[in-house]
This record gives C-alpha cells, structure tokens and sequence, in this order.
C-alpha cells in the first residue's frame, strides 16, 4: 500500500495565517483591472471620484500592510482535501489547525475580531474564531483552502427566497435587482454578486458564496447561466445605486452564478453580496 503524504500542522497554521493577512490587506489583481475599468466608463462624477478613492484605498492597503476595510470580516473556509493525504495528528485535527491559523492572522495582521460567541449574549471571542469551514472530499493527494474574510455589511444584505418554478429565468432577474436596489449603499457598492439557484434552502446560500471564490470575467460554462450573469449586471447597473450608494452606473462590478438540481415543487434562490474589496484567497498544499 502507498504510504500517504503528511500535510503538517505548522504547515497548515502558517498558510492560514497568511492567508487570512493578506485577503484583508492586499486586493486582487483582478479587482483592481475592474474597479479602473468601469471607472473609465461611470456616468456620475462623484461615482468617478468615489472610485479613485477606492483605487487608492486599494494602493495604501497593499504599500503598508493596512486592512482596505476596518470590518475584517468573519472568516470563512472551504477546504477540499484529497483522499491520499492524511493530516498530522489525524484528520480531526484539522478545524483545530485552521481555527489557530485565523487566531494568530488576526492577532499578527491588527485585524478587527468582529466574532461575538452567541448571537445575542454578544461577547466577544477575541480572536476572531471559530471560523466557518466547510468540507469536500476529493482525489489525490492535496490539501485546498479557499478563505474568504465576510464583512457584516455586506452579508446583512444578503437574502435566500424560496422562489416558485412558474417564477422561472425572469423572475430570478427580477428579484435580484430588487434586492440590490433595497440594500442601496449597505454593502459597500459597487459589489459582487454571488448567486446559487436550486438545490435546496442551504445549498443555494453555500452555492452563492462559493460562487464569489471566482476571478472577475470567469463565466460559467452552461452559456445560458452565463448569459444571465450577463444580464444581470446590466440590470443592476441601472438601478443607479452608484459606488457607495451616491449615484451613478456602477452598482455592481461581477456576477457569478451557480446551480444545482432541485425538487419539483422548489425553486430556491440566494443572493451572497460582496463588498468591492471581494476578499479572497486560495492555496493548494
């Protein structure tokens, strides 16, 4: 029998770490192209402007070493790990593992620690743990961790609606703008947008968020899925919400969908908002 590769605990600890820093710190390539992007395009001068200031938020974050926002979020962890590994200390060691490396990011980086360890008591843990992980099975022989660090604002928007099938393609369209529309300058806009169609309750919520681990310009490949992220930016972006809410043509900067089969009598729908700091990291051990 092949012996299995090992991952180590510090190994594990010290990416999460990293991770958890430089999500908060440092935006992505990707993200800077597209808020330059439809800066060049905006209609309202003060969304022009609001933009810059995005940009060189953006800039000062990455030079010093500085959070882009002062919510640092809750810290959320999709982690795939292959069948020919084994984790040091056993494989229920593992959420220990990454709770301490978000422990020891947030304590090192000077991150906000934005957990309370009940939902009204409200005290705080300190060290913004526990995280939120979730497990995927999966061959070979790595290790995945996707981390995306949440901001309150932004999730406060977001909404599940369990939607009739008669409601159909439109009516998801519909829908969605109505809710960017009500959350106005909440999230942050402009924002991203992750949406999970089908599955049940729960699985179009986790669709939605997983969703938004995609590089700006990624299209689904059912070309009727990326059509209707298509339209729905165009949409969105003529609510005229604006960046930061203050007016303008840049409500949203990428929607990314995802489905999954559902029951005959269900048609659930979720809609995850992101902030336009779209925090994210992924590392492969």
């Amino acid at each position: 029998m092949t012996q299995k590769r090992v991952i180590a605990k510090d190994e594990i600890i010290n990416v999460v770490k990293k991770m958890c820093i430089e999500a908060n710190c440092i935006v992505p390539d990707d993200m800077l192209d597209v808020f330059k992007k439809f800066r060049e395009t905006e209609k309202s001068p003060i969304g022009r402007e609001t933009l810059d200031q995005i940009i060189e938020n953006a800039r000062i974050g990455k030079d010093e070493n500085m959070p882009t926002c002062q919510d640092t979020g809750l810290a959320i962890f999709f982690v795939e790990i292959g069948s020919d590994i084994e984790i040091d200390g056993g494989l229920h060691k593992l959420e220990e593992y990454i709770n301490e490396g978000t422990r020891q990011g947030y304590e090192e980086g000077y991150l906000r620690k934005s957990v309370v360890e009940h939902p009204y008591k409200r005290v705080n843990t300190k060290d913004n743990t526990p995280a939120i992980i979730y497990y995927k099975p999966v061959a070979g022989d790595k290790l995945k961790i996707k981390f995306t660090s949440k901001g309150g604002g932004s999730e406060n928007m977001s909404k599940v609606n369990m939607m009739k099938p008669a409601d159909g393609r439109e009516g998801i369209k519909k829908w969605i703008v109505e809710a960017v529309t009500i959350a106005g300058a909440n999230p942050c806009p402009p924002t991203v947008l992750g949406i999970g169609i089908g599955g049940n309750f729960e699985k179009a919520a986790i669709m939605a968020k997983e969703a938004l681990f995609r590089n700006i310009g990624e299209r689904h490949p059912d070309p009727d899925i990326a059509a209707l992220e298509e339209e729905i930016l165009e949409e969105v972006n003529k609510t005229g919400v604006g960046p930061q809410g203050l007016g303008g043509s840049t409500t949203s900067l990428e929607v990314f969908i995802n489905y999954a089969p559902c029951h005959i009598a269900s048609m659930p729908v979720a809609l995850n908002i992101n902030c336009h700091a779209q925090r994210h990291r992924e590392v492969e051990l």
